[in-house]
């Protein structure tokens, strides 16, 4: 009897404990919860670039300097400033270049702040964002047979290939093309939204002034839009966008408004040159170009200089020129 209950007792334990410890592993979901805990949070999409801009203007900014406007189905921002008089001049309307803000601090910011002590309001316009995928042309694929996963074709195939390589260039060529145009319609559009806006605002008269890729496009609107009520046009270091059609040297002749083509003359460009070349073959409203010296380290200086230059010729009874 004794011997029977020592050979059963190792079997008792052992059923003591599984029954124990299986429940406590079945209701244990600690493993899972913790799994789950650890997965990472996605990250918010980032903002548009000329979202983060106006972001950044606003907590900077009096609220009454930002003004939403309406360009077709796109609200953006701008920068306006009444000028500081009980007869205003009129107002200038400022377009930035390539990736600069409303209140960018070369040439933008302080011709903006500026003009308003003379007479003269600004509004300054926030432009489309370039980087923008909706406005980037697709790249081609290499070619149809890699994309479908068929071996690579032979020598003699050679021809078709490169027949399919030339269609492919011209459907991307075409893409840009309508993309560049789509592009050119958004910026057309915020300039006839900032106009109306300074027409509301009792302007009597406008100036249109551009910077770097600005002054291409401020050009381009008035050569394209002739009856436009702008009166003068100010491009000042002007640039053109990549790939650019049709360039800025080719809009110059086109011009109907009185037209000053600041430059920076040491050295002058060859772009400079060539505009004012085309300027003396054309028979324009008035084209001049205005010599601008760099000042190395004096910013404030060159700043003021140009303000000066910008004035004079916009205004030319204040004599500053």
């Amino acid at each position: 009897m004794s011997y029977t209950i020592r050979a059963m007792f190792p079997a008792l334990l052992l059923s003591l404990s599984l029954t124990h410890t299986l429940p406590a592993m079945a209701a244990d979901p600690a493993p899972a919860s913790d799994a789950a805990a650890q997965t990472p949070a996605e990250r918010p999409a980032l903002l548009p670039r000329e979202e983060e801009e106006a972001q950044a203007l606003a907590r900077r900014l009096p609220a009454e300097e930002l003004q939403r406007l309406q360009a077709g189905s796109t609200e953006f921002l701008a920068l306006w400033r009444p000028a500081n008089t009980e007869d205003p001049q009129g107002a200038v309307i400022i377009v930035p270049g390539a990736d600069q803000s409303p209140d960018w601090p070369d040439v933008v910011g302080p011709l903006r702040r500026k003009f308003p002590d003379v007479g003269w309001a600004t509004l300054s316009l926030a432009m489309p964002d370039i980087q923008d995928p909706a406005l980037q042309p697709r790249e081609a694929d290499a070619s149809p047979a890699s994309a479908e996963g068929k071996p690579a074709e032979s020598k003699s195939d050679a021809p078709a290939d490169d027949q399919s390589r030339q269609q492919a260039d011209a459907d991307q060529a075409a893409a840009a093309q309508v993309l560049a145009q789509a592009q050119a319609e958004q910026i057309f559009s915020r300039l006839d939204s900032a106009i109306a806006f300074a027409r509301q605002n009792k302007a009597r008269s406008i100036v249109l002034a551009g910077h770097g890729s600005g002054a291409y496009w401020a050009a381009r609107y008035v050569s394209e839009r002739p009856g436009v009520q702008v009166q003068k046009l100010v491009m000042i270091a002007a640039s053109e966008p990549a790939a650019a059609s049709p360039s800025l040297t080719s809009v110059i002749p086109a011009l109907k408004i009185q037209t000053a083509d600041f430059v920076y003359k040491n050295p002058l460009s060859r772009a400079a040159e060539e505009r004012l070349q085309v300027s003396r073959r054309s028979k324009g409203a008035g084209y001049t170009q205005v010599g601008l010296v760099n000042m190395a380290g004096t910013s404030d200086a060159e700043q003021e200089q140009l303000f000066r230059r910008v004035r004079g010729w916009v205004q030319p009874e204040a004599g500053d020129n």
